[in-house]
């Protein structure tokens, strides 16, 4: 790990810790997807055997489950508790208003629905993913799709002026399959005037599952920066 990503790392770290606060005994915690979310599961680990926290934990992917029983964090299901006291995961992208861009780590459909039965969303990040406006230095919007609907989809995609790219797998052939079993498009829209009229006209498009728009469900952001956490 080169000194940049390190200190970068350092950052996602400290979020992380400074985010688990919110978490109390008893709570149900979603768990996140994703390098910085890695952290939050950490820290909560050696809360819960410091601290001797019982929670239980709604795990985004595959991941985070992994990463919640190395850590000895119980997991349960939606089905088992439909309401979520606080979550915590991180983003690729936060405006001003907290809105965000997430999916890069294509859990985004399940962390959305994990956020939409939260009573509390806790964003993590390092100062790097602060924008003015969603969108900016052309970082596009990851698009959950069927496979079978790839084509179609892309094609409608273009036709109001994203560019679309399937995202392609490393260390295998082929495109990234969520835990879903769907396919991820990456769309470059370039700025995102208005993101909430954007995630509505991408959910009409056939064949989407959800987008990493997520408008209006962040409560509270932690931002990593060299010389103290800030809080949004």
């Amino acid at each position: 790990m080169n000194p940049e990503t390190k200190f970068t790392e350092e950052l996602k770290r400290k979020a992380a810790y400074a985010a688990v606060k919110h978490v109390k005994d008893g709570f149900v915690v979603g768990l996140g997807s994703g390098s910085t979310a890695a952290y939050a599961i950490e820290a909560l680990g050696e809360r819960t055997k410091h601290e001797n926290l019982r929670l239980l934990a709604v795990p985004t992917s595959y991941q985070a489950f992994l990463l919640a029983v190395k850590w000895g964090i119980a997991v349960t299901t939606l089905d088992e508790h439909p309401v979520i006291d606080v979550t915590i995961d991180g983003a690729d992208q936060i405006d001003p208003k907290l809105n965000l861009i997430k999916g890069m780590g294509a859990a985004l459909a399940r962390e959305k629905i994990v956020a939409s039965v939260s009573k509390q969303n806790v964003i993590i990040a390092d100062e790097s993913k602060k924008v003015a406006v969603l969108g900016e230095n052309n970082h596009p919007v990851p698009v959950e799709v069927l496979p079978f609907a790839i084509a179609a989809v892309k094609r409608k995609i273009e036709a109001f002026g994203g560019r679309a790219f399937l995202r392609e797998g490393k260390g295998k052939l082929g495109p990234v399959i969520t835990d879903n079993g769907n396919a991820v498009i990456d769309v470059v829209f370039g700025v995102i005037r208005n993101a909430a009229e954007l995630e509505k006209k991408l959910k009409m498009i056939p064949g989407v599952v959800e987008t990493g728009l997520f408008i209006g469900l962040a409560n509270t952001a932690y931002i990593g920066t060299p010389s103290k956490v800030e809080k949004l």
